[in-house]
């Protein structure tokens, strides 16, 4: 054998140990991705949308480059005709399915199965977004029946959160989540439809709601009705 050294214990010149966090030389760093693919990679990941911050963080860039990068692939994939989206929703960037394949996307999602909320959950949660933050009791006002079981409902699918308490009566308020804002396709409160004008205000149902209205034990599919 030659007298060439071998280093059997892992360890660099001198007797260090090697970063486990810096690439191998020649590899390329985060900083020197291509950015778009980059983005296209990390997007395709995410759980929820990623603010432009987030991103440029990641992978190590301005916030200025990644958010046009952003935008110039949301223009790509609209001007290929994709069967996704890029979008700005509930304050990040994250893939969506285009609109003009909801009809193939419910058909491979739902398989002959229902899964969407029903008509008396989305009154709920009508109710809850253009109230919040809001009781139970005020929502069961608004309706005119008691909505524990489908408020149950709300909570566990994300779509609604606890919101602090009520400071006269202590009672829990409710608001809408990120996730009912990614749902709904909307980057804000403020892109709500006008619907309001048409809702009762609360002074209306002030005297008739009270935290004192009992809990039912209901299923998920509707509302309970008080006895008489």
């Amino acid at each position: 054998m030659s007298g060439a050294a071998y280093d059997i214990t892992g360890q660099g010149p001198g007797g260090q140990q090697p970063d486990p966090a810096r690439p191998p030389a020649g590899a390329p760093g985060v900083a020197d991705l291509e950015l778009k693919p980059a983005l296209e990679a990390v997007l395709m990941v995410v759980d929820e949308p990623a603010t432009e911050e987030h991103l440029a963080r990641v992978l190590q860039r301005s916030r200025r480059a990644v958010a046009l990068a952003l935008r110039e692939l949301s223009d790509d994939y609209t001007r290929q005709g994709r069967g996704f989206d890029l979008r700005l929703v509930a304050g990040g960037w994250r893939f969506f399915s285009r609109a003009a394949y909801a009809d193939a996307v419910e058909s491979f999602v739902l398989d002959g199965q229902q899964a969407r909320l029903t008509q008396a959950a989305l009154e709920t949660l009508a109710v809850v977004a253009y109230r919040q933050p809001v009781s139970r009791s005020r929502v069961s006002a608004v309706r005119g029946v008691n909505c524990d079981g489908v408020m149950r409902t709300l909570l566990q699918r994300g779509l609604v959160e606890e919101a602090g308490t009520e400071p006269e009566t202590g009672a829990i308020l409710y608001r809408t989540t990120n996730y009912f804002l990614e749902r709904m396709g909307l980057r804000g409160l403020d892109e709500l439809p006008e619907l309001a004008p048409f809702l009762p205000e609360a002074d209306a149902v002030e005297g008739d709601s009270a935290e004192g209205i009992p809990s039912f034990d209901v299923d998920d599919s509707g509302d309970s009705q008080t006895d008489h």
